[in-house]
């Protein structure tokens, strides 16, 4: 997973040695604790599986966007596709014969994905609407609102594209620590404020100009070297109005008013995923496989989970009593967002689950890295 950090010089993105690898949680290695074993499944929560589809291996940070009943997956090969949720049918499927780095945007029309040669390549429905070249390797997936393409890519810069026509709207570029994460960052808005993840801060923009307009610190770079000051923030994020929740990676789960961009809590919590939650709780995988959750108000810790320890864990997704997420064994797992008790789990193929689970209306969809989507719905 070293291959994920990446070192910028003036003009390039260079990759780091892979003898960093240990420092993050999910790396696997010779001395690598071995997770205990789940013991019997005592299912308390029906689901069983509806359709199964399949989009081509993925080995990229997919992002699978929801819009209404329909889900809009990418493969490492560059297939991308939008699926109907109550069937698992294609709505649509292209192949853009390249390798991608990052998607999908979308908002239900005009999607976005971007090329491993750092081309920004979009789409109405199936068909091609225009290629840009990005300034840097980009590993955020698009996102696409109001007629407009906003990017982040690895030298933290963000640009805005026009949907249609693909003319540059402008462009910022921050500095930052020598190192950056290499994984998918974050990138949303709020009213009209663009909210963009960089080296440990959320920044709020103008979405019509870039300029911006506050900046809130999640977690502040600490260490001795370059290695150990690395704070990013990483793509999974919680949103109830204003208030946006997101990790630091490796440092801090914090939320941010944006509408003022005031910090209004941060906690230090030792995780390289995203979090999910609701009005009430924050949901997040530590390094090490434990589950944590976290009360929204004000930060305080309710409850930890060692039940999955040293699996390596996708981000979770909240669903009713459940929370969803999957591990590198391809197994997902239904725990109860209550206290992380076991509800229920589901064997996939052995490759292993590539994305976050998703809800699209009463669909669970599930990728794994060998590109199977499988959509589940309640017994």
């Amino acid at each position: 997973m070293l291959d994920l950090l990446r070192m910028l010089n003036k003009r390039n993105v260079t990759l780091l040695v892979a003898g960093f690898a240990l420092l993050l949680g999910g790396c696997a290695g010779p001395d690598k604790p071995k997770p205990a074993s789940l013991g019997a499944n005592v299912p308390l929560l029906g689901i069983k599986q509806a359709w199964s589809n399949s989009i081509g291996t993925v080995g990229f940070p997919l992002d699978i966007h929801v819009v209404g009943s329909q889900v809009f997956i990418a493969s490492t090969n560059g297939t991308v596709a939008a699926i109907e949720t109550s069937t698992g049918a294609d709505i649509w499927r292209v192949n853009l014969a390249t390798t991608l780095s990052a998607g999908v945007g979308t908002d239900g029309r005009i999607s976005a994905v971007v090329s491993k040669d750092n081309t920004l390549i979009v789409l109405d429905g199936s068909k091609v609407l225009w290629r840009q070249k990005l300034v840097a390797s980009t590993l955020t997936a698009p996102f696409v609102a109001g007629g407009r393409i906003f990017t982040l890519s690895s030298d933290r810069t963000t640009m805005a594209f026009d949907a249609m026509t693909g003319r540059r709207l402008w462009q910022q570029q921050r500095s930052g620590d020598a190192l950056v994460l290499g994984q998918s960052g974050l990138l949303l808005a709020v009213g009209d404020t663009l909210v963009v993840g960089v080296a440990g801060k959320l920044v709020g923009m103008n979405a019509l100009n870039g300029v911006m307009k506050w900046e809130a610190a999640l977690a502040n770079s600490r260490g001795t070297n370059e290695v150990e000051r690395l704070v990013d923030v990483v793509a999974g994020y919680s949103r109830v109005g204003d208030q946006v929740c997101a990790r630091a990676f490796q440092y801090a789960v914090a939320c941010v008013d944006a509408a003022s961009g005031r910090t209004i809590w941060s906690k230090t919590a030792n995780g390289n995923a995203g979090i999910a939650g609701n009005f009430d709780i924050l949901i997040g995988t530590e390094a090490d496989g434990k589950i944590a959750s976290w009360r929204r108000f004000d930060g305080e810790r309710l409850w930890t989970s060692e039940r999955l320890r040293f699996r390596v864990l996708t981000a979770p997704l909240l669903l009713g009593r459940a929370v969803v997420l999957g591990d590198d064994s391809g197994i997902l797992h239904f725990l109860s967002k209550e206290d992380g008790a076991p509800l229920n789990r589901i064997q996939l193929d052995s490759s292993g689950i590539s994305a976050t689970p998703v809800l699209a209306q009463q669909a669970l969809v599930v990728v794994t890295r060998n590109g199977t989507v499988h959509g589940f719905r309640p017994e």
